[in-house]
């Protein structure tokens, strides 16, 4: 009688450890979470300068257009705080028709800040435009990191917060277009 009620507490503890290690696990998983934003006046800007602000490991940048003054500030704030930021850009649109001199100051800025910047002239057009920050939020959309695009166009941004897969997506998609491109010196 002695070994089967000893027999019982032991599968009882096992349950209960299991049932306790199942609903931790649960507690610590993340339910992604999405928020939009739009612009003009629809908070696009706001809302990609506060994922970029969340950040406490790491930045990747994707961008077709990067002429954005407040974006070039973020970027830097993050990696002064020590955060490891990377950005790669479209050759195209940042040095062939940066009539205005505005990417080439944004991007020389971040190169003088120790910030690797990666530029791809082997496709027709790198039109992608995303944030990834801390390998678990991806920001995407339409919007180009520019003034025109906070101020005039009408643009959108999606951040998705949360889901790793998401985001381990596009750090393999950053990671490839990256290797691709070459890495800029400012002058």
């Amino acid at each position: 009688m002695k070994k089967k009620i000893s027999w019982a507490v032991l599968v009882a503890s096992l349950c209960c450890c299991v049932a306790i290690a199942l609903a931790g696990r649960a507690q610590a998983e993340t339910v992604p979470t999405v928020e939009v934003a739009f612009s003009p006046d629809g908070g696009a800007e706001s809302l990609v300068l506060r994922t970029i602000g969340e950040a406490r490991q790491s930045i990747r940048v994707l961008a077709y257009s990067f002429t954005a003054s407040a974006v070039t500030r973020a970027l830097i704030t993050a990696k002064r705080r020590g955060v490891d930021v990377a950005v790669t850009v479209d050759a195209r649109s940042n040095f062939d028709e940066d009539r205005s001199g505005r990417a080439r100051a944004a991007l020389g800025a971040l190169a003088y800040a120790g910030i690797p910047v990666r530029v791809v002239s082997v496709f027709p057009a790198l039109h992608s435009k995303y944030v990834v920050v801390d390998g678990a939020t991806v920001e995407t959309g339409s919007y180009n990191y520019s003034q025109q695009a906070a101020r005039y166009n009408a643009e959108n941004v999606v951040v998705l917060r949360g889901d790793t897969r998401v985001a381990d997506a596009y750090l393999k998609n950053w990671e490839a277009v990256s290797s691709r491109g070459e890495v800029y010196r400012a002058p």
